[in-house]
This record gives C-alpha cells, structure tokens and sequence, in this order.
C-alpha cells in the first residue's frame, strides 16, 4: 500500500544522517513507495477547526551532504494525510506542547506518531515515574532541603533538569560535595521546573542500554558506553556504541511497559535502562535505530513501517 505521509521535525539541513532515526525512518518509507512531504513546527497553523501547513514534498537519499530534495512548497491541510511523523526534537517546552495540541486535532482519522496527547502527557523522565518499581531510588524536586536529605541517604547522585534531553547539564554530586552549592544555585537560576536526583549507578561506566520497542514490543537495542572522562553515555556527547543483547531483567522491563504503551499510542518509544534499572522513556524523537542496524542488528525503521501500514489498513 502507498501512504501519504509528512513528517514534522527540525530543520531537514541540521541533521547527521549518519546517526539520525528520522531520516533512517524516512528512507525506509520511500523505498516502500510512500510518499514523502516535510514541513517544520513554526509552518504549522491552526486556522478555525483546520490545522494546516506550509509543506514541502520530500525526497530522500543516504548520501552525506546531498541528502535530501524538496518540492515546490504548498499550503496543505493536514488530514489530508495517512500519517504524520511527530518527530522534532526536545526541548520539551510550550512550543513542543502546542504543536501537540494542533496535531491532536487530526489524530486518530489521520494517524499521529507518537499520539500527541500522549506525547503531552508523557514527559520523559515524569512518565518513567508510573514505573518507580523499575527504577533505581530517583526524586524529582527543587527543595534543597529534600535534596539534601535524599543524598544524605543514597550517597552519590546524579542530577540533571527535569526537561533536558542530549545528556546536556548532567552532574555526578556526591554525598558531601563542595561543588553542590554553587550547582544548586546555577540549577535555580537555570531552571524553573524541578530537577530529577538519582542514586548514581556506577556500573554506567559498563553501559546504558538504549532499547526501542514498536508498539510495546521490543525491537531491538543499542548499549552505550561513556568516554572513559565523562559520566554521560549518549552517543552526541562521545558515548562509544556497542552491539547488545536483553537480560532477563530488561526483557521483564519491555513486558512490563508494553501494555501501557499501546494504551497510550505511544508506538515509536526508546528505553533507557542502566544495571537493569529503568532511568528514562523517551518518546519524542527516540533515537538509536541507525546504529543498531549499523552493529548488524535488526532493521528496526521496517518493523516500525510494517506496523504503520498494519494500522493504516
């Protein structure tokens, strides 16, 4: 079957093809014979009931520096789309919230990767939070007196703002830590929401483990290995890939998540787990599915478009 399919994301130029899922996503539709249009979130207008937008026809083509086409630009209303790709980028901030409320007006008769509402309602390392079974001991606070009682009886933490995303502004405090002060006042500063406080796991140094479940089944995964001289695995930040596969315990996670994911829509979603703790659920713009296949792993962007057309039927 042929869908008509827009994807909305950041600017189509910016990105590194090489490790980015959307265009991997993107790629695999294409060679499927559906039919690409792009636009970005500022081109996109609720106007009356009709959500419209300014929206590019799309080709694609896995040749750095030469890897994209667009078409001749039209205003398009868009339910007249079979699928649209939610997929920009955090911050998780008031534009990316309003852009979900525009696209919850189309969802479902016109089907929205990740439910919008959904996305809304899910905040990465707020949702994760349903699951706190799962995880290693983590507070979500900006009471310094909470803080230091939660160091007080974990030792050494992690803290890190309750909406960042890439790895940025993550810190390793310890139980008595001269530093945590002056971070605490630059936190205050920084940052108006709560911030999350994690009991640091040290076996990181070993990996985190970046797992992508298609409509809450497990997919495939990728584990992340820091810089020898820095805490954060993520692969933007200098974290070294590694092929992988499920323990127990993470297989246990998947199963445990699964149910709620479908429930909630959220189809494309990827998993952050570190010693067989949970730490986060991404379901923005996971990202991963390129180095997966890369390390001879499963061709998680078909799995994810045979879904899709399963759906769409």
């Amino acid at each position: 079957m042929s869908l008509n399919v827009l994807v909305q994301m950041d600017p189509i130029d910016r990105i590194n093809i090489a490790g980015d899922s959307t265009f991997a996503l993107l790629l695999e539709a294409q060679r499927r014979g559906h039919r690409l249009s792009y636009t970005t979130p500022d081109r996109v207008s609720l106007h009356g009931t009709d959500v419209v937008a300014a929206v590019d026809p799309l080709t694609v083509r896995d040749q750095k520096g030469d890897h994209f086409t667009l078409g001749e630009r039209q205003r398009v209303n868009l339910r007249s789309f079979d699928a649209v790709l939610l997929r920009q980028d955090p911050p998780f901030d008031l534009a990316y919230i309003t852009s979900t409320h525009f696209l919850e007006r189309i969802h479902p008769d016109t089907l929205v990767i990740n439910d919008p509402a959904s996305v809304r309602n899910a905040p990465e390392k707020l949702f994760v939070m349903d699951f706190a079974e799962l995880m290693p001991p983590t507070l979500i606070s900006r009471d310094r007196d909470e803080i230091n009682a939660f160091r007080e009886t974990h030792g050494a933490v992690v803290m890190k703002p309750l909406h960042g995303h890439g790895g940025a502004a993550v810190f390793r405090v310890l139980r008595q830590d001269l530093n945590f002060g002056s971070l605490f006042d630059m936190f205050a500063v920084t940052f108006r929401e709560p911030w999350v406080i994690q009991r640091f796991l040290p076996e990181v140094k070993h990996g985190d483990k970046r797992i992508i479940l298609i409509d809450g089944e497990f997919a495939g995964a990728v584990n992340r290995v820091p810089a020898a001289d820095d805490l954060r695995s993520n692969m933007v930040r200098g974290g070294g890939a590694q092929a992988t596969d499920l323990s127990a315990r993470e297989r246990e996670i998947c199963a445990r998540l699964g149910p709620e994911l479908r429930k909630r829509g959220l189809i494309f979603v990827g998993i952050d787990v570190i010693d067989g703790y949970l730490t986060e659920i991404n379901v923005t713009s996971p990202t991963g599915i390129r180095a997966i296949a890369r390390l001879g792993g499963p061709d998680i962007a078909a799995r994810f478009w045979d879904t899709i057309e399963a759906k769409r039927r």
